[in-house]
């Protein structure tokens, strides 16, 4: 396959060591930064109160932080909820007071900064709810891979599978990892992002997988590296226009489609560069470690097939 009229014979599997090494550091970086920061949950897995207020005029957030600054809800997250005249208030868990109150309470001070102020919506999500919510959020992408796994070893072989689940948790890791740094609130938005990556980032790896096959039957005199090389090389311009193309709906959501899908968005965004990264230099590399080979592709013989063909 061309792409902008050239020929592509990059050497992506004699560059694998180094990407290795660099995937080794984003991993255990991003491992350790959520063992020693963790994650800033939202109230989805947390629990608490969210408070949608609306105000006649724009509104400045640093007018409502501020006003809020010297009560009990000091610690209170506070963003734009789709235009600036709309707040949306996420307060954590306050013993002894339920919604209604906490509300009441939040729309007095807010009528310090304006007096027409009113309440939109306002949710509450118990503690014990939100366990429950991150809990089967994990179960979710741990069947997700499980079921990939299966997938993916029906379909190619086993070490094929192996490559593309390692390829998934890499991209799963350093996303994670990405939010541990920026202290973003992760929110079942974001899980539903997540479990989005690995749907395309295997959609990429099966691509390039497919490609490998077809040439492990064509190129009999190369080796496994050679091949894989081929098939990367040839597969390229697919990779770049889907990921492109892609990217430029999310960039598009990330600045222009409101708070309430930002970190959404911003999931998608690194996980889709991760994912279009490992689907090259993390899936091919595992599957040639661990010793694929152009027998482990080659279709079964039916035992008599040769003895029924002859005259």
């Amino acid at each position: 396959m061309e792409f902008f009229s050239v020929q592509l014979n990059i050497d992506f599997m004699g560059k694998r060591r180094a990407a290795a090494v660099i995937s080794g550091i984003l991993i255990a970086a991003s491992i350790m930064l959520v063992a020693v920061r963790g994650l800033n949950f939202g109230i989805d897995f947390t629990g608490g109160t969210l408070v949608e207020a609306g105000f006649p005029d724009v509104v400045e957030l640093n007018a409502v932080r501020a006003t809020l600054e010297n009560t009990p809800y000091s610690g209170a997250a506070v963003q734009y909820y789709g235009t600036a005249s709309d707040v949306l208030i996420r307060v954590p868990p306050r013993e002894g007071f339920n919604s209604a109150a906490i509300s009441n309470e939040i729309l007095e001070y807010l009528a310090r900064v304006n007096e027409r102020v009113d309440m939109r919506r306002v949710e509450f999500v118990g503690p014990q709810v939100g366990d429950e919510l991150r809990e089967d959020g994990g179960l979710a992408m741990m069947y997700a891979l499980i079921g990939i796994l299966i997938y993916v070893a029906f379909r190619f072989q086993t070490r094929f599978s192996v490559g593309a689940i390692a390829a998934l948790v890499h991209d799963v890791i350093i996303t994670v990892g990405f939010f541990a740094v920026t202290r973003l609130d992760f929110d079942l938005t974001v899980l539903a992002a997540i479990l989005a990556v690995i749907g395309y980032s295997l959609n990429d790896t099966i691509v390039v997988y497919d490609r490998i096959r077809e040439n492990f039957r064509k190129m009999r005199k190369e080796n496994a590296e050679a091949v894989m090389n081929a098939a990367i090389n040839q597969t390229l311009s697919r990779t770049i226009m889907t990921g492109v193309t892609t990217l430029l709906v999310l960039v598009a959501l990330f600045f222009l489609g409101g708070e309430i899908i930002h970190g959404f968005a911003a999931a998608l965004i690194v996980g889709i560069l991760v994912g279009t990264y490992s689907s090259i230099y993390i899936a091919s590399p595992v599957t040639l470690l661990l010793g694929v080979t152009r027998q482990d592709l080659m279709p079964v013989e039916k035992e008599g097939l040769k003895a029924d063909s002859r005259p």
